[in-house]
C-alpha cells in the first residue's frame, strides 16, 4: 500500500536541524551581499537602514522568525486517493439483455432517476419528500456546522488578537518595601489594552488540522448525498410496495368474487341433486379462507402508507390518498451502466468512506507535529492609570513582548504511542473502504442477475397464470356437464389465484430490482 510514506523520527529530526543550518547560512550570505549592494539597490539601501534602526533584540527576533519561516515544513502523510482494484466486468458472461429491458454500457444515470418510471404522482411525491423531510434536513445542518467547523480551523493560522481590561483596588503592607518606613495610602487603579498571540505553525500541525476538518466536511457532503439518494430510494420503494399490496388486494377481491360465483353454482347443482352437503361445506369454506387474507393485506397498507408520511414529513391524516397502482409506473426500457472502475467515483458511501480515510491520513500528520516544537508569540500593552489621589509615580503605559517554545523531551511514550494508534487507524479506515468498494461491486452484480431472472420468472409466472385461468375455465365447464365434481374446480381455482399473486409479485420485484440497479450506480448523484 503506498498511501503513507514511511516517518521515522530521528529522521525526521536531522532533516530539521539540516534546514536549520542551510537557513542561516542563507541568510548570513544574503546579508552579506546586501551590505555589498546597498550602494546601487534602492530597496537593499532601504532594508538595510531599516533592520540598523532596529534595536538588537528586535533583529534578533525578526531574524529568528525568518528562519522559522523558512524551516516551516508540513509533517505527516500526504493523501492520495486510492485505487481500488475491481474487475472490468459484474458478470462472469455479458448480460445485456432482460426481457423487454436491456443495458446500455456507459450511460450515466440521471440524478433524477425516478423519473425514468414516467410516473407524475411519483415525482411529486418526490419533491416533497426532498423539501420536507426531518432526516435530510438534519443531514444539510450536520453539513453546514462541519463547514463552519472548518473555518473555525482555518482562523488558527491568523494572530488572535483580543483586550484586556481590568479596575481594582489595593494596599501595601509595611513589608512589601523591606526597612524603608514607607506608607502608601489604599489607591484604586484601572488597565486596560489589546493583546495578541500568533502560533508559527513550523511543523504543520494547524495546516493538519484545518486539513482534517475539510475531510470531514466532505465526508458529511456525501453522507447528505448518501441520505438524499436513501430517501428517494426509500420513497420509490414505499410507493411501489403500496401498488402491490393495492394489486394483491384488487386480485384477492376477484378471487372472493369468483368463490362466490362457485359457491352459488354449487348450491344449485346441490338444490337440483346434483352435488353433495360436503361439496357445499368446502365451496364455503375456499370463500372464508380467501375472506380472511384481506384483513392483514389492509394492515400492511396501512404501514407503509404511514412509513411513505414519514418520509414526505407529512401528518399521516390523508393516507386513503397515497394509492398507487402499478399500472401507474412504467417499466424503463434502457437501463444504464457504468464500468466498475468508475462506480467508486460515483457512490457516495464510497466517497464518504474515502472522506474519512483522508481525515485518518491527516491525524497521522497532527500526531506527528506533536513530536515536534511549539512556538507562540504574544504581545501585550497595557494602559494603566489610578483614581485621582493615588501617587503619580506609577507608569502609565505597560507592555510585554514574549516568544513560547514548548517541547516535548519525555513523555513515557504517549507521543510516540498516539502517533502510531493514529496509523493503525488509518489501516482500519482502508480496509473499511476497500470492503465498501467490494461490496457495492457485489451489489451490482447481484442486481444484474436479479433483472436477468427477474425477467425470466415474470414470463414463467405469465404462463402459468393463463395455464391456470384455461384451467379453470374448462373444469367450470366439465363441472356444469356433471363430469367431475366439486373439488376440481376448487383446486383449479386455487392454482389460479396462487398464480395470479405470484405475477403480481414478480411483476413488482422485477421494478423493486430496477429501482435498487439506479441506487447501486449511485442515483446520478457524481456523474
Amino acid at each position: 500500500m503506498k498511501l503513507i510514506r514511511p516517518f521515522i523520527y530521528y529522521r525526521e529530526i536531522l532533516n530539521y536541524v539540516s534546514m536549520l543550518i542551510i537557513s542561516l547560512l542563507i541568510g548570513l550570505h544574503m546579508w552579506h551581499y546586501t551590505r555589498l549592494l546597498h550602494k546601487k539597490s534602492p530597496v537593499c539601501c532601504f532594508l538595510l537602514r531599516l533592520v540598523n534602526y532596529m534595536k538588537p533584540t528586535y533583529q534578533t527576533l525578526i531574524g529568528f522568525i525568518g528562519t522559522i519561516a523558512l524551516c516551516s515544513c508540513t509533517v505527516g502523510p500526504d493523501f492520495v486517493s486510492p485505487s481500488p482494484i475491481i474487475k472490468q466486468t459484474y458478470t462472469s458472461k455479458s448480460t445485456s439483455q432482460f426481457g423487454s429491458q436491456h443495458i446500455e454500457l456507459n450511460k450515466k444515470t440521471s440524478l433524477t432517476w425516478w423519473k425514468e418510471f414516467h410516473s407524475a404522482t411519483l415525482n411529486g411525491l418526490m419533491e416533497q419528500g426532498i423539501k420536507r423531510n426531518y432526516s435530510l434536513t438534519a443531514m444539510r445542518e450536520s453539513l453546514a456546522q462541519a463547514k463552519e467547523l472548518v473555518s473555525a480551523s482555518q482562523g488558527q493560522l491568523w494572530p488572535q488578537a483580543g483586550v484586556n481590561a481590568g479596575i481594582g483596588r489595593q494596599q501595601y503592607g509595611p513589608a512589601t518595601f523591606g526597612p524603608v518606613n514607607l506608607r502608601i495610602e489604599p489607591f484604586s487603579y484601572y488597565q486596560i489594552g489589546p493583546n495578541a498571540s500568533y502560533t508559527l505553525d513550523v511543523f504543520g500541525g494547524i495546516r493538519r488540522t484545518i486539513e482534517k476538518r475539510k475531510a470531514l466536511a466532505l465526508y458529511q457532503q456525501h453522507e447528505l448525498d448518501a441520505a438524499f439518494l436513501t430517501l428517494t430510494g426509500n420513497i420509490a420503494t414505499t410507493s411501489l410496495t403500496i401498488a402491490t399490496i393495492k394489486a394483491r388486494i384488487d386480485v384477492l377481491k376477484d378471487i372472493i368474487q369468483d368463490d362466490e360465483k362457485n359457491l352459488q353454482l354449487i348450491q344449485k347443482s346441490f338444490t337440483v341433486g346434483s352435488s353433495s352437503r360436503s361439496d357445499v361445506l368446502s365451496a364455503q369454506s375456499q370463500l372464508t379462507n380467501d375472506e380472511t387474507l384481506l384483513p392483514s393485506l389492509y394492515q400492511q397498507l396501512h404501514v407503509a402508507q404511514n412509513e411513505l408520511n414519514v418520509l414526505l414529513g407529512t401528518i399521516p391524516t390523508h393516507s386513503h390518498s397515497l394509492i398507487f397502482h402499478l399500472k401507474d409506473f412504467t417499466l424503463p426500457k434502457k437501463l444504464p451502466l457504468e464500468l466498475p472502475s468508475e462506480l467508486a467515483h460515483k457512490r457516495p458511501d464510497i466517497l464518504a468512506a474515502e472522506a474519512s480515510l483522508h481525515a485518518a491520513s491527516a491525524d497521522i500528520g497532527i500526531a506527528t507535529a506533536h513530536l515536534y516544537p511549539n512556538i507562540t508569540l504574544s504581545a501585550t500593552l497595557l494602559q494603566e492609570g489610578v483614581i485621582p489621589g493615588a501617587p503619580l509615580s506609577i507608569s502609565p503605559n505597560a507592555w510585554s513582548l514574549l516568544g513560547n517554545l514548548t517541547t516535548p523531551i519525555f513523555s513515557g511514550g504517549t507521543l510516540r504511542a498516539q502517533r502510531r494508534a493514529s496509523i493503525h487507524a488509518y489501516q482500519s479506515a482502508f480496509a473499511q473502504y476497500q470492503e465498501i468498494v467490494l461490496k457495492a461491486f457485489y451489489q451490482v452484480s447481484n442486481l444484474l442477475y436479479a433483472l436477468k431472472h427477474d425477467a425470466e420468472e415474470l414470463a414463467l409466472q405469465k404462463k402459468a397464470m393463463l395455464t391456470a385461468k384455461e384451467s379453470l375455465r374448462i373444469a367450470r365447464l366439465s363441472f356444469t356437464a356433471g363430469v367431475v365434481g366439486v373439488l376440481e374446480v376448487l383446486d383449479a381455482e386455487r392454482l389460479y389465484a396462487q398464480s395470479r399473486l405470484g405475477y403480481v409479485n414478480a411483476q413488482a420485484q422485477r421494478y423493486q430490482d430496477t429501482i435498487q440497479l439506479y441506487l447501486a450506480l449511485g442515483g446520478g448523484l457524481h456523474p
